[in-house]
């Protein structure tokens, strides 16, 4: 069974974290209500969701991605860049422990799941203000045993790694180049955004669709070129907070 693990979106969200973009007003209850359809896409795609509720002192909580890494043998609980982050993994940890062993980023590391990009037992981990070389050391030495793959890759001018690309699947990464030292990615086939659609790059896929925000057609149109299923969501309010399509969940088997 696939289960997506995602959580409410808290009240204090106009306080969350920002990095590269402007502080705008959110209207909570209409980023609660696009938040409620992008849960239903998830079930759409073939998800058991896990609708947590929400942290009403933790105004990022709702991007779930972040405070955990989650792969088949285990689930690693983060230690994020962001200071006012570091609490989230608390309580997510007593959900995820009910699927898996849990082990914990520990301090000087630093280390955010939207900096980690899975492709098979590969995992490319973004060098980002949010992630630090500890932080990739520390998730290399845990999935070590099981056969895991850690690969280090500069990111630039966005948040985190799965800002500027996203594995789709096939060995196929959509990217926007610039943001992304797309060298360490070596081996894998790069597909360009959109030119003016640096945004787009952030993808959620299962099996032959593809999970991506509303307004940006033209890559859209790629991805569909590419073989997959585009199915579109609304995510405007959320983007306000830098959020993408993959951060409010955590998918597994």
């Amino acid at each position: 069974m696939l289960t997506a693990v995602t959580r409410e979106v808290s009240p204090a969200m106009n306080r969350c974290e920002l990095s590269y973009l402007e502080r705008v007003e959110i209207e909570i209850a209409k980023a609660a209500e696009q938040h409620r359809q992008y849960e239903e896409c998830l079930r759409a795609m073939g998800a058991a969701v896990i609708s947590l509720p929400a942290e009403p002192d933790l105004p990022d909580s709702v991007f779930v991605e972040d405070p955990a890494v989650v792969v088949d043998e285990v689930a690693i609980i983060t230690r994020p860049g962001a200071e006012s982050r570091r609490r989230e993994g608390d309580s997510l940890a007593k959900t995820l422990a009910r699927f898996r062993p849990l082990r914990w980023i520990e301090t000087p590391a630093t280390l955010e799941g939207g900096d980690v990009m899975r492709a098979g037992k590969t995992l490319y981990v973004g060098a980002s203000a949010r992630t630090n070389a500890a932080g990739i050391l520390q998730l290399a030495e845990e999935l070590k045993p099981y056969g895991y793959d850690v690969k280090a890759v500069e990111v630039r001018g966005c948040l985190h790694l799965k800002s500027g690309c996203c594995y789709l699947g096939d060995g196929t990464v959509l990217a926007h180049r610039e943001w992304v030292d797309t060298e360490a990615l070596a081996g894998l086939r790069i597909v360009d955004v959109a030119p003016d659609e640096p945004w787009a790059a952030n993808v959620l896929t299962i099996g032959a669709v593809a999970l991506m925000p509303a307004g940006f057609p033209a890559t859209a149109e790629i991805v569909e070129r590419l073989g997959w299923k585009v199915q579109t969501t609304d995510i405007s309010e959320l983007r306000k907070a830098e959020a993408g399509v993959t951060c409010s969940s955590l998918l597994f088997v």
